[in-house]
């Protein structure tokens, strides 16, 4: 299994990015997808999260109401719209899959990982 991120940028503050990130092969099929961010000298944290059955989806307080996590079954993709970014955003954002049910905020629950993007907010 493999996980290509792509979207990453510098944008100033109030600004929007769409991350997006590709799941190989297609028959792969997880059980849900999130997005971690590492920011420098700091832990790799929790950004988001989606159930690919339902779509069910939940969010760090720190990005909720400004950030979107969705996917395309059809094109086995999920995408993170970031709306309204701040400098602390700014990190590498990766995508990560949970092939069976063991995700959710903790990095140990995902098996893959992507190589990261990195997203960088101007102030």
């Amino acid at each position: 299994v493999q996980l290509q991120a792509s979207g990453g940028g510098l944008v100033q503050a109030g600004g929007s990015l769409r991350l997006s990130c590709t799941v190989s092969p297609r028959a792969f099929v997880p059980y849900g997808m999130g997005w971690f961010r590492q920011a420098p000298g700091k832990d790799r944290e929790f950004v988001a999260q989606i159930r690919w059955s339902d779509g069910l989806a939940k969010y760090a307080y720190s990005v909720k109401d400004r950030f979107t996590i969705s996917r395309d079954k059809a094109e086995n993709t999920v995408s993170l719209q970031m709306n309204n970014l701040k400098p602390e955003d700014t990190a590498i954002y990766f995508c990560a899959a949970d092939s069976i049910g063991g995700g959710s905020r903790y990095t140990s629950g995902y098996d893959y990982w992507g190589p990261g993007t990195q997203v960088t907010v101007s102030s």
